[in-house]
């Protein structure tokens, strides 16, 4: 096995480890707020956006930050630094009284996390050029099968021994995927030299990104992407919650329901990770984001449990392929040194999706209903696929692929 191969499998392991602690708990926040004394639905409704939205601002704030200090440290030492940091704090939410300390706990947390971004800059740069769509398309499936796995476990967690205990196991397992890191993976980081000094300055590195029409052309549909995400959720546990008459097993039924929606995406980012190194990335992005817009409209119809289970498996499947051709697109439109900062601004940009989507998702469900909330993210992700097909061009190591 190369060395590639091992650092992969090692930061694929580490990563899987980190979702399913991190969706331990965070889909059943609405629950915990109440536990906190909000019990109004409407404030709880309200509180669910607000700490949903404040971890991804500060997250837009210092993502390009560790971006940048990436490709002047290294990667692996961001990755280690987001892992260990946020099994810290989301310990320590497990200890808030009230949902004011949350909020503080949850700003600290958007400011040190971001495994996500660290692992993706710090597999790119050690994966060959024509294994990335693979290699970024497993790291997903991680993403996908964490964000499976972490709700189901979590939600048995919650409901048989309370969601504080849910924080203990997250930072417990965040902890685990750092030592995994710390130990098993290797980054043979070469730091920038005395005549490259010029190029740490933070605005030059900006300027890299911003010149690039295609890279702010994938920032905005990242942006678009995680904003039409998270719209749904921050509500979305209250829209399970609408549709049941039982409340005993709530956290349970709807990890269950989130479950199922990353199980299909796990698998179809596995197989599509491979498909686009071989037939290119654009058009996959493009199905991939017009078909998951597709599937969210129809939630907005459903009348019981089993009609929204079957369309998160669908919706599922299309999600599945926007994250690893999107970030594949991204690391073959620039050099290997610049993906740090690339992947970190790209990062910020998702972040500003998650931070202003729940906003939006909690304006739109006090102001129509929670079935509007899937009609607008149908709106967004037919939009971004109208963006794609305007500005979006092939890498060119795809096209000699094809």
């Amino acid at each position: 096995m190369q060395r590639w191969e091992r650092n992969l499998y090692g930061a694929w392991v580490a990563q899987l480890i980190a979702i399913i602690g991190f969706y331990f708990v965070f889909p059943f926040m609405p629950f915990y707020i109440q536990e906190l004394g909000v019990t109004d639905v409407s404030q709880v409704a309200r509180w669910a956006g607000i700490l949903a939205a404040i971890p991804a601002l500060t997250m837009a704030i210092f993502s390009p930050i560790w971006g940048s200090l990436a490709d002047r440290y290294g990667r692996k030492l961001m990755v280690e630094r987001a892992m260990f940091g946020g099994a810290v704090i989301t310990a320590c939410m497990g200890l808030a009284t009230n949902v004011y300390q949350l909020l503080v706990f949850r700003i600290i947390q958007g400011a040190l996390t971001g495994t996500v971004p660290a692992s993706i800059a710090l597999v790119s740069t050690t994966t060959p050029r024509e294994r990335l769509g693979f290699s970024l398309g497993l790291m997903q499936t991680a993403v996908f099968s964490g964000s499976s796995i972490g709700p189901l476990l979590g939600g048995a967690v919650a409901d048989f021994f309370g969601y504080r205990c849910s924080f203990y196991v997250t930072g417990s397992l965040l902890f685990i995927a750092g030592l995994i890191v710390l130990f098993l993976v290797e980054e043979r980081f070469q730091p920038l030299s005395a005549g490259e000094i010029p190029e740490r300055n933070f605005w030059k590195n900006l300027w890299i990104i911003f010149s690039s029409r295609q890279l702010l052309a994938m920032i905005f549909v990242l942006f678009c992407v995680q904003f039409a995400g998270m719209i749904v959720y921050p509500i979305f546990p209250l829209f399970v919650q609408s549709l049941t008459k039982s409340t005993s097993r709530i956290a349970s039924i709807t990890g269950a329901m989130l479950a199922i929606t990353g199980i299909a995406s796990a698998f179809s980012s596995a197989t599509i990770g491979r498909v686009s190194d071989k037939v290119g990335y654009r058009n996959i992005l493009l199905l991939s984001t017009l078909g998951a817009g597709m599937f969210y409209l129809p939630q907005a119809f459903v009348g019981s449990i089993s009609q929204l289970f079957l369309l998160r498996i669908a919706l599922g499947f299309f999600s599945g392929g926007v994250l690893p051709t999107a970030n594949a697109i991204i690391g073959l439109s620039v050099s290997e040194e610049h993906r740090g900062k690339v992947y970190g601004t790209t990062a910020s940009a998702s972040a500003l999706g998650n931070a202003t989507g729940p906003i939006a998702g909690g304006i739109i469900a006090s102001s129509l209903n929670l079935r509007a909330v899937f009609i607008f993210t149908t709106a967004i992700l037919t939009m971004a696929g109208i963006w794609i097909i305007m500005t979006v061009k092939e890498p060119k190591i795809a096209k000699k692929k094809g």
